[in-house]
C-alpha cells in the first residue's frame, strides 16, 4: 500500500501544479484513492483537499509531513469523480498528472463572468406616487424618470435604466440609501443557443428504431449499464434514436453528454436537439470564446441544463447526475487527442460511465474497426439500423477508372461520366456535392496509368515522399529513391497528386459557367459563423454544387441533393498508416450517403485509380461485413489493433544526436525488460515529420497482444527517464493505438 498521497487544496487552473505531502494514517489506507476529498492540516486551520495520487516516494522531510485527518463522507463531488478519470488518465495514456487535470477541469479556467443587475421598487404603489410628486415639485427630473417607470414596471436591468432612460447610477445609489429601491446583482451566463427559436418535436420512431430504444432502456431501468454499438446505416435515423434515449433518461432525473466530431456539429445538428429540448440543451465547440465555454460548465454543474453536446472536451462537463454518453460518428479520428495525454474518448467516455453508472451508445454508419472487433467479442452490445427512414433506396454507386479516362485522353479531374450527370442535374434544378478526398496527402507516389504505388516491403503500407527524393517508411524507417518511371508498367505518369479546392472550384466554372457554386473548406469557414453561412445556403437552394474536403461529408441532410461525385478516392488509401483501408471505405460511405436523402433516388461517382481495391469495391456495394472481414484479416496478420495493441515513444530533443541516442537506448531498454517476446519493438526511426522547429524526432513502434502489458512498459520507461539524468534535455511521450501517429 502507498505510504503518501499528494494532495491539491485550490482547483483554480494556475493552482494545479501546487501540490502538498501527507501521510496515509493505517486506518486510512483502504480508503484513501485518486480523486477522494479529505480533511487536512493546512497551516494553523482544517482544510479540505482532493487527493491527486498515491506514492512510495517521500518528497520531503518525511518528519515534518502531517497525515490526513479524515475522510469526507458526504456525497461524491463531481469533482473527486473528474479527478479520479484524470488519475485513470494518467496511468493509461502517459501523461503527467498535472496534463491530465488541466483535460478534465476546464471549468477552473479564469473568465470573467457578466453580471446582471436589477432593480427593485421597494414601495407600495400609494407610496410611491406621493414620493414621485415631491420628485416632480422639487425638480428630481432623474429620480422622478426612475420611479415613474417602476411604478409601470416594478423591475427594471439597471443597464436599461442608465442607458434608455439616461438615469446615472448615482441616482438609483441615493435611492437605494433612502430605502426606495433595491439593486440585486446576478451572474449572468452566456448561451450560445439562446438566440434559437424552438419549433418543437413531432416525430414517431419506425419500428426499428423502438427495438433499439427498448433494448437499453430495459437495462438501464434494471441498472444494467453497458457499452452498445448502434450500427445503422446513413439515413436510417440514429439521431431520434439518440433523442428518444436522452428523452427518457432525462425523464429518469438524469443527464446526458453527447460527443459530436467538431467538423459535424453544425447549426443543423444543434437545432435538431433545441426543437426537442429547448434551453436545456447547451453545446461546447472550438468557436467559442473562454468565457462562453467557462458558462457553459458552470450551468452544467448548478443543474441549469440537461443536455450538452460538443467535440471531445464535452466529455467532462461537470454532471452530477450522469446518465448516458452518446459518441456519434464513432468511428472520427478527432476523439483522439493529439496533445497530452493522448486519450480517446470512445474508452475514457466508457471509463467515465463506469465511474457515474451510466451507459455508452456509439453509433455510426461505418464502425470503426476496434468498434466492431470489441462488439463481435461480447465486450459491447451491436445493435443495428438496416433500413433508411422511409424505406429510401441507398444511392446507385458507379467507381470510374481514371487510368482509362487517361488512356482515351481525358487529363480533368473530372471524369466524362461525372460531366454528364453533373450537366443532367443542372437542368433538373436538382443540386451535386463534389468531394475532394485530401485526407493525408504527405505524398505516397502513385502511377496515374496502371496504379501502382510504392509500398514498405515490411510494413505493408504506402512509402512517404520527402523534399530529397526519397521514399520513407515512418514505421520502420526504410528508404529507396523516388521512382523516375513506373517499375510495373515503366509509364512517366508517376508522382504524387497535388489539386486543391481551389483549383476544382476554377474547373467547374469553367465546365460549367451556367452553375452557381460554393466551396467549403478551411479557408472559407475560418469565420465564427463560417459553416453554418455556406451550409445554409447550400440546404436553401442558393447555390447549385458544393466543392469541399471532407467536412461537407459528415452527417448534413440536404433532401435536393442527387448526386455526390468523389474526385480522388486514392488520397486516403495510399498514406503511411495502417488505417488507411478503412479511412477510405468511412469516408467513400459518409460521402455516398448525402445523395438521395429526400424524395428523388440518389447517384454517386467514385473516381479512383486503384477500382479493384477492397475498401472501394466494398464502399460500393455499401457492404460494411465485407470490408470488416478484409481488413480484420490483414490487421491480424500485420499484427496491427485491434487484434494486437500498439504504443508509439517519441524522443524528441533539440540535438539530433540525443534524440537518437535515447531512443537507442530505450529500445535496447525495452528488450532487455519483456520476457518471451510479448512485445514487438519495431525501430528507433525519424518521426512522420523528423524535424519541427529545430526540434529532433525520433520513433519506437511497439506491439503487444495485451494492452496493460504496454502500460507496464510505459510505466517502467517513465521511471527509468526520471531517474536518469541523460535525459534532461530529452521529450519522451507515449501514444496508444495511434490514430495519427507522432
Amino acid at each position: 500500500m502507498a505510504k503518501y498521497a499528494n494532495v491539491i487544496v485550490d482547483i483554480s487552473l494556475e493552482k494545479l501544479d501546487k501540490t502538498f505531502q501527507y501521510k496515509i494514517p493505517e486506518h486510512l489506507q483502504q480508503v484513501i484513492r485518486p480523486g477522494v476529498r479529505v480533511k487536512i492540516p493546512f497551516g494553523n486551520r482544517s482544510m479540505t483537499g482532493y487527493v491527486i495520487e498515491l506514492t512510495d516516494v517521500v518528497a520531503f522531510d518525511e518528519t515534518r509531513l502531517k497525515e490526513i485527518t479524515a475522510v469526507e463522507q458526504e456525497s461524491i463531488a463531481i469533482e473527486s469523480q473528474l479527478i479520479a478519470l484524470a488519475g485513470w488518465m494518467k496511468k493509461n495514456y502517459g501523461a503527467t498528472m498535472n496534463h491530465a487535470l488541466k483535460t478534465v477541469l476546464p471549468i477552473k479556467q479564469k473568465s470573467n463572468h457578466k453580471e446582471q443587475q436589477k432593480v427593485h421598487l421597494l414601495l407600495g404603489e400609494d407610496e410611491a406616487r406621493q414620493l414621485l410628486d415631491v420628485f416632480v415639485k422639487k425638480h428630481n427630473t432623474a429620480r422622478a424618470r426612475l420611479l415613474e417607470a417602476l411604478l409601470e414596471h416594478p423591475v427594471l436591468e439597471k443597464e436599461m435604466i442608465t442607458q434608455k432612460l439616461n438615469v446615472s447610477g448615482a441616482v438609483i445609489k441615493a435611492l437605494e440609501e433612502k430605502g426606495v429601491v433595491e439593486v440585486t446583482h446576478e451572474t449572468k451566463y452566456r448561451n450560445p443557443i439562446g438566440r434559437l427559436e424552438q419549433k418543437g418535436y413531432h416525430k414517431i420512431l419506425t419500428g426499428e428504431q423502438q427495438n433499439v430504444v427498448q433494448e437499453i432502456m430495459d437495462n438501464w431501468d434494471n441498472d444494467i449499464h453497458k457499452t452498445y454499438l448502434l450500427k445503422g446505416i446513413t439515413g436510417s435515423g440514429k439521431t431520434e434514436v439518440y433523442m428518444e434515449l436522452i428523452a427518457q433518461v432525462i425523464e429518469a432525473g438524469k443527464q446526458a453528454i453527447v460527443l459530436i466530431p467538431e467538423i459535424a456539429l453544425t447549426y443543423q445538428t444543434v437545432m435538431r436537439f433545441y426543437d426537442r429540448f429547448g434551453d436545456r440543451v447547451s453545446i461546447l465547440n472550438s468557436r467559442l470564446s473562454a468565457g462562453e465555454r467557462y458558462d457553459q460548465f458552470v450551468r452544467a454543474k448548478k443543474g441549469e441544463i440537461d443536455i450538452m453536446i460538443g467535440p471531445r472536451s464535452a466529455l467532462f462537463t461537470p454532471f452530477q447526475k450522469l446518465g448516458l454518453i452518446i459518441i456519434d460518428e464513432e468511428h472520427e479520428t478527432s476523439y483522439k487527442s493529439e496533445t497530452l495525454p493522448r486519450y480517446h474518448a470512445r474508452e475514457t467516455a466508457i471509463e467515465r460511465a463506469r465511474m457515474a453508472g451510466a451507459s455508452v451508445v456509439l453509433g455510426s454508419a461505418t464502425p470503426s474497426v476496434e468498434s466492431y472487433y470489441r462488439a463481435k467479442t461480447g465486450e459491447y452490445q451491436l445493435l443495428e439500423l438496416k433500413h433508411r427512414i422511409g424505406e429510401r433506396k441507398l444511392p446507385e454507386c458507379q467507381v470510374v477508372d481514371l487510368r482509362e479516362e487517361l488512356r482515351n485522353g481525358n487529363r480533368s479531374i473530372l471524369s466524362v461520366r461525372l460531366q454528364e450527370l453533373i450537366e443532367d442535374r443542372l437542368k433538373k434544378g436538382q443540386q451535386t456535392m463534389l468531394f475532394l478526398n485530401r485526407r493525408g496527402v504527405a505524398g505516397f507516389v502513385s502511377c496515374r496509368s496502371c496504379g501502382h504505388v510504392i509500398k514498405c516491403p515490411h510494413c505493408d503500407v504506402s512509402l512517404s515522399q520527402h523534399n530529397n527524393h526519397r521514399m520513407v517508411c515512418h514505421y520502420c524507417g526504410y528508404q529507396e529513391p523516388e521512382p523516375a518511371v513506373c517499375p510495373v508498367c515503366g509509364s512517366r505518369y508517376i508522382g504524387g497528386f497535388k489539386a486543391g479546392t481551389q483549383k476544382i472550384e476554377m474547373i467547374v466554372k469553367q465546365r460549367f459557367p451556367q452553375a452557381r457554386v460554393l466551396r467549403m473548406d478551411m479557408d472559407t469557414t475560418r469565420n465564427k459563423e463560417g459553416h453554418e453561412k455556406i451550409l445554409s445556403a447550400f440546404a436553401n437552394g442558393e447555390a447549385d454544387i458544393l466543392i469541399g474536403t471532407q467536412m461537407i461529408v459528415k452527417g448534413h441532410d440536404f433532401p435536393n441533393v442527387t448526386l455526390v461525385g468523389v474526385l480522388a478516392a486514392d488520397m486516403s488509401l495510399h498514406v503511411s498508416d495502417y488505417h488507411a483501408a478503412e479511412r477510405t471505405f468511412q469516408l467513400l460511405t459518409q460521402a455516398a450517403g448525402r445523395a438521395g436523402r429526400g424524395k428523388s433516388p440518389g447517384e454517386v461517382v467514385i473516381q479512383t485509380y486503384d477500382p479493384t481495391h477492397y475498401s472501394i469495391e466494398t464502399a460500393k456495394e455499401q457492404d460494411y461485413e465485407s470490408f470488416y472481414k478484409q481488413e480484420i484479416a490483414f490487421r491480424s496478420m500485420m499484427s496491427y489493433p485491434p487484434v494486437s495493441n500498439m504504443l508509439v515513444i517519441l524522443c524528441a530533443s533539440k540535438q539530433e544526436g540525443h534524440a537518437a541516442a535515447g531512443a537507442k537506448d530505450l529500445a535496447t531498454k525495452i528488450a532487455q525488460s519483456v520476457k518471451n517476446n510479448e512485445v514487438k519493438i519495431i525501430g528507433p526511426a525519424d518521426a512522420a515529420i523528423a524535424k519541427v522547429q529545430d526540434i529532433y524526432k525520433k520513433v519506437i513502434y511497439l506491439k503487444a497482444k495485451e494492452y496493460q502489458t504496454l502500460v507496464q512498459v510505459k510505466d517502467r520507461i517513465e521511471q527509468y527517464t526520471k531517474d536518469n539524468c541523460s535525459y534532461k534535455d530529452i521529450t519522451v511521450q507515449f501514444d496508444f493505438n495511434p490514430v495519427n501517429g507522432f
